[in-house]
């Protein structure tokens, strides 16, 4: 193996191994470049040395959960596709093909230091509902209990647009804040985040990231990774989710040797990205950083302070405008006079109710329903502030 992590990696940094200290839950995602050799067929020797890796975060005490893409490359090997198919059928028939083969080799490789691989196979439905998402979340517990390193992946064979997660990033992220980890270790093949295009001499490596500034993402295009369906941009969007509940992230070299071990001994490898606050609870983690939102409701300035800064819950005469089409309890976006996403919540009302009490007192909204169910249009309890906290940007 070509040992190229000497050449990005610097010596212990202090600010990490503070950030590091206590790290007990690790999820690790690996893409599908990583996983590649030349020939774009699965690299036996590179998922060989991640084996070990894995087994290394293990025998340390610490809990793993691997996300892991690959399935299509590698069904598009066994099955001789040259180029990506474009049509869902072909991907979702390389999917089936690449992923037992995916497994297989995972579980070879780990039985060798007495581990089996656990697959889970997940869609965006199992995150949008709240008893399958528990059931997730107690599986891989479960599996924690036992000689199993899980291995997640989207199911790819069934994914249609309607229940299609995005990509392994997003569920990196999403299984992170699902744990919840205490870091996630995003490997790819650059070096981290970058200060401009990485075919640039001139382009540097940050090692590190205290607050996430959206600023960031003008750093990076939106393109997609040559083989996997990600790209710099889809990871910073992730780091951005992951963070914002209290993990960790590093993005670092897959193809470097020894690379988890550097990150966790808390050298100066990838780019650390801190975490911008305690960890939040896990209900209030599915509500603000898993469901896609149905709606938008667009508040006052003095209903947004009263949400965001003063923890006070949503009454209908701070709505201004409603936006889409939802029922009573689904997941709605807080947003400002300028359409910026600042919350989210569990809304109270339909529509159709919520557009009718938007910008009422409560006696007003008494004549218009002829009852009021509920004082609030979002209860602070299912509300969570999504926003950089000001001066932390």
């Amino acid at each position: 193996m070509v040992d190229i992590l000497a050449a990005v990696t610097q010596p212990v940094s202090q600010e990490r191994m503070v950030w590091l200290k206590g790290v007990r839950s690790v999820v690790v995602k690996v893409g599908t470049n990583v996983l590649s050799d030349a020939n774009d067929q699965l690299d036996d020797q590179r998922i060989a040395h991640l084996a070990s890796q894995l087994h290394g975060i293990v025998a340390s005490g610490r809990k793993v959960v691997l996300v892991s893409s690959g399935a299509i490359g590698a069904g598009m090997s066994l099955l001789g596709l040259k180029t990506r198919p474009k049509d869902l059928p072909h991907l979702q028939a390389a999917a089936a093909t690449g992923q037992a083969h995916l497994i297989e080799t995972y579980d070879r490789h780990f039985r060798r230091f007495g581990f089996h691989a656990a697959q889970l196979l997940l869609t965006a439905n199992d995150f949008k509902n709240r008893s399958r998402y528990l059931n997730v979340r107690n599986t891989l517990l479960t599996l924690g209990e036992y000689n199993t390193i899980p291995i997640v992946n989207e199911n790819d064979t069934v994914s249609t647009q309607e229940i299609k997660l995005g990509d392994n990033d997003r569920l990196a992220a999403m299984v992170a804040n699902l744990i919840p980890a205490d870091l996630l270790i995003v490997l790819s093949v650059v070096d981290g985040l970058l200060t401009g295009d990485p075919s640039s001499p001139e382009s540097r490596r940050i090692p590190i990231v205290e607050r996430f500034d959206e600023d960031l993402l003008s750093l990076v295009g939106a393109s997609k990774s040559s083989r996997g369906t990600g790209g710099m941009r889809s990871k910073l969007e992730s780091v951005r989710t992951a963070t914002a509940v209290g993990t960790h992230v590093v993005i670092a070299h897959g193809k470097c040797d020894g690379v988890i071990e550097s990150i966790l001994e808390g050298k100066d490898v990838g780019t650390f990205f801190a975490a911008e606050q305690q960890a939040i609870p896990a209900w209030k983690r599915w509500i603000g950083f898993t469901l896609p939102p149905k709606g938008r409701l667009q508040l006052d300035a003095g209903a947004r302070n009263a949400v965001e800064h003063l923890g006070r819950s949503l009454l209908a005469i701070g709505v201004v405008g409603v936006e889409g089409d939802f029922e009573k309890g689904e997941v709605v976006s807080l947003v400002d006079s300028e359409g910026e996403e600042f919350a989210r919540g569990l809304v109270n009302y339909d529509a159709v109710s919520a557009r009718a009490v938007a910008g009422k007192k409560r006696e007003e909204m008494a004549k218009i329903l002829g009852e009021i169910p509920y004082d609030e249009v979002i209860h602070r309890d299912n509300l969570v502030v999504t926003s950089i906290p000001t001066g932390q940007a």
